[in-house]
């Protein structure tokens, strides 16, 4: 793990697991190692990359602001399968955030994937370990060996990624309720159960 850390404090960019599939990734406030991830996934600039945290606080190293509607979504989920579309702080870089200056965030409960992020002391891009168009890999043997290849280290020990769905990806709104933009490992059903509203109800 500690010549992953080094990688990926020199701008490199690895693969690593996550709670729910094997991430390509890079320090997550460097737009050239950013793009260089696009480059080796061949995934259009135009397609923001998401990121992972290590813990919650971290992220007040990726939002502008925090909301009370965030917070409660962060208390509830987190560490968890959630990700959540904040407004990017400027330390942020294209291709990362959007181009309405928005970027998706959360905060892994995988024991490797936060560690990284908590010894870096920064978030991480976290984008499937897939060129764009293929599978995405939850078990060292469904990577990709081109794919590894490319990538500057790869982290593959266990424990490895739990598989399924990718995370559930929200908006909050200003007026507390939530958008939801990609279905996925928390269901609507536990958002509910939290209280939380929907755009649509």
């Amino acid at each position: 793990m500690r010549s992953v850390l080094q990688t990926l404090r020199d701008g490199g960019v690895v693969i690593y697991p996550t709670e729910t599939l094997y991430a390509l990734g890079c320090h997550g406030l460097s737009r050239d190692s950013a793009l260089r991830v696009l480059r080796i996934k061949q995934r259009p600039e135009a397609k923001p990359l998401p990121l992972i945290i290590g813990a919650p606080d971290m992220l007040e190293l990726v939002a502008e602001v925090v909301p009370d509607c965030v917070r409660a979504l962060a208390e509830a989920f987190w560490p968890g399968p959630l990700s959540i579309l904040v407004r990017a702080c400027a330390e942020v870089p294209r291709p990362i955030r959007d181009s309405l200056g928005f970027v998706s965030v959360r905060c892994t409960p995988h024991p490797l994937a936060a560690a990284l992020s908590r010894e870096l002391h920064a978030p991480l891009v976290a984008t499937s370990a897939n060129f764009s168009g293929c599978p995405a890999a939850g078990r060292p043997e469904e990577l990709d060996p081109d794919l590894i290849a490319r990538a500057d280290a790869a982290l593959l020990a266990q424990p490895y990624p739990e598989g399924g769905a990718p995370s559930t990806l929200v908006m909050p709104h200003p007026d507390g309720r939530i958008q939801v933009l990609r279905h996925g490992a928390v269901p609507l059903s536990a958002l509910h159960a939290q209280g939380f509203a929907f755009l649509d109800d």
